[in-house]
Parts: structure tokens; C-alpha cells; sequence
């Protein structure tokens, strides 16, 4: 099976040659932002948990976008937003569902022992790792806060 790399560049040369302009830019952009990730000061070699990381850096950056423009009463430009995140949202593993995510975080919580708001980042520590990748962090933390609400 070939790494998350090697499928980005086979996608954009096949985006290349059927001139799908959108595909191509998103492509190269992600490439471009895992090339930046690796030659950082301290940077490595991407393997496919880090270009993962860079994707979803990516899309949350889009999502942040497209509530700008929205707001900004540009919607064309948060359509073209939106558009760029579910190309990158194929390069992540299939999403969690909300019952599965709910039961990740009830499993978190009696593993650390929590109580009250106050053991959100203990439940956080223990729990993204489990979900990393199939879970985005804003629906993480808003299960957890849910579930550690007082009742």
C-alpha cells in the first residue's frame, strides 16, 4: 500500500493531466505544506501520522476561512473554501460517528477518573491519542466538555 505521500502524488499528477484546476491547487498546496513541515528547524521526514497532521491543520485552517467569509458576506469564497476541505478530507481516515466518539470519551473519563470541567485536559491527553486522525479536535473537545458538564 502506498504511503500517504506517494498517493498525494500520483493524485496530482492525475489532477495535472485531466486539468482539474481545484484538485491541482489544493494538491500542491498540500504538498507544499508538508514539504514546509519538513525542512522547519527541527524538522523531519514526514511519515503518513505527520502528513495527517498537516491535513488536518490544513482543513481546520479552511473551516476558519469560510466563517470569515461568510461573515464577510463573500460567499463564493467560502464555497471555494469548503470545496478545498472535503479534497483534503479524503486523504483522512473514515470520521468517527458521534455514538463512537461518545463512547470513546466515556471510556476516557472513567480511565482518568474525572469528575468535573475541571479534568477536561487529563480526559484530552488520554483521548486524542485513540481518536487522532478520525476525530476532529473541536468535536473531541465539545464531547468531552458535554460529558464532564454538571448534570
Amino acid at each position: 500500500m502506498p504511503s500517504l505521500k506517494e498517493r498525494i502524488d500520483a493524485d496530482l499528477k492525475d489532477a495535472m493531466r485531466s486539468k482539474d484546476e481545484l484538485g491541482t491547487s489544493v494538491l500542491r498546496m498540500l504538498k507544499s505544506a508538508v514539504k514546509y513541515k519538513e525542512v522547519e528547524p527541527g524538522g523531519h521526514a514526514l511519515e503518513d501520522p505527520g502528513v495527517l497532521a498537516v491535513v488536518q491543520t490544513l482543513i481546520k485552517q479552511r473551516r476558519e476561512s469560510v466563517e470569515q467569509f461568510r461573515a464577510g458576506g463573500r460567499p463564493e469564497l467560502a464555497d471555494k473554501e469548503e470545496k478545498e476541505i472535503a479534497r483534503l478530507q479524503t486523504y483522512l481516515p473514515a470520521q468517527m460517528s458521534a455514538d463512537e466518539l461518545r463512547a470513546e470519551v466515556r471510556a476516557a473519563v472513567a480511565q482518568v477518573g474525572a469528575k468535573s470541567p475541571k479534568d477536561m485536559g487529563a480526559v484530552m491527553k488520554a483521548l486524542m491519542p485513540r481518536v487522532q486522525g478520525r476525530a476532529e479536535g473541536k468535536a473531541v473537545s465539545d464531547a468531552v466538555k458535554a460529558e464532564l458538564a454538571p448534570k
